[in-house]
């Protein structure tokens, strides 16, 4: 029979080694930690999981890129941010002044301007050429004067192809700005023909918008 004071001897202590568990604690503290560190990298990580770049980093979510009307209705970003004074107020008759990569094209309906079949300008065409004549004057680049016609050909003596009818018809015009001061240096004449279609020309509809005449307004190198 073992007295008090040896079974208090070999009794395990309640606090001894083996029964503390307060490591415990620490090691849930520690994977607490490690899983909320995993959370902030997974939110901080930008979509598609590549690497943001330095701009990105900076951009306050809610920032998008800055695009302007003429982008975001063509695709295609624009050579200038906008329309020159002169030709945003321009409002013609049948003229379509539109900005592009290369420049402002002016477009006319060759029906404003030249009788079925010809290359010789009508009053009405000379009407339409000449209100845009100081808008012209006060554009200081280049001027290219673009003819096109359907796919429908043509042969005639003068004309025998769609060739020589759209290029005739840019000459025309060229020669009608020449009478009326502007230099002539800084212009060109070209005939597409039916090569450059803006709609199909299956329908009648698409014919008559693609036998038209184009003045592309280029800017100067550097303006």
């Amino acid at each position: 029979m073992l007295d008090r004071d040896t079974r208090r001897t070999l009794e395990p202590s309640p606090s001894g080694d083996g029964d503390d568990e307060s490591w415990l604690t620490s090691y849930l503290d520690v994977l607490t930690l490690l899983i909320t560190l995993f959370v902030l990298l997974l939110a901080l990580t930008p979509p598609g999981g590549g690497e943001a770049s330095d701009s990105d980093q900076m951009r306050p979510p809610s920032a998008v890129p800055s695009m302007s009307l003429a982008t975001m209705a063509t695709g295609i970003q624009p050579r200038h941010d906008g329309l020159q004074p002169q030709f945003s107020g321009l409002t013609v008759p049948g003229v379509n002044v539109e900005q592009g990569r290369e420049g402002i094209t002016l477009r006319i309906d060759d029906s404003l301007l030249f009788s079925s079949g010809a290359a010789q300008l009508t009053a009405q065409g000379r009407g339409v050429i000449d209100s845009l004549v100081d808008v012209l004057e006060s554009f200081d680049g280049q001027i290219s004067i673009e003819g096109h016609t359907d796919s429908i050909p043509i042969s005639t003596v003068r004309f025998p192809s769609n060739w020589e009818l759209s290029a005739a018809r840019a000459i025309a015009v060229l020669r009608h700005l020449d009478s009326k001061g502007l230099d002539v240096s800084r212009m060109r004449a070209v005939g597409y023909a039916d090569t450059q279609p803006m709609e199909s020309n299956e329908m009648p509809e698409g014919r008559a918008a693609n036998r038209r005449v184009e003045l592309l307004l280029r800017q100067p190198v550097g303006g």
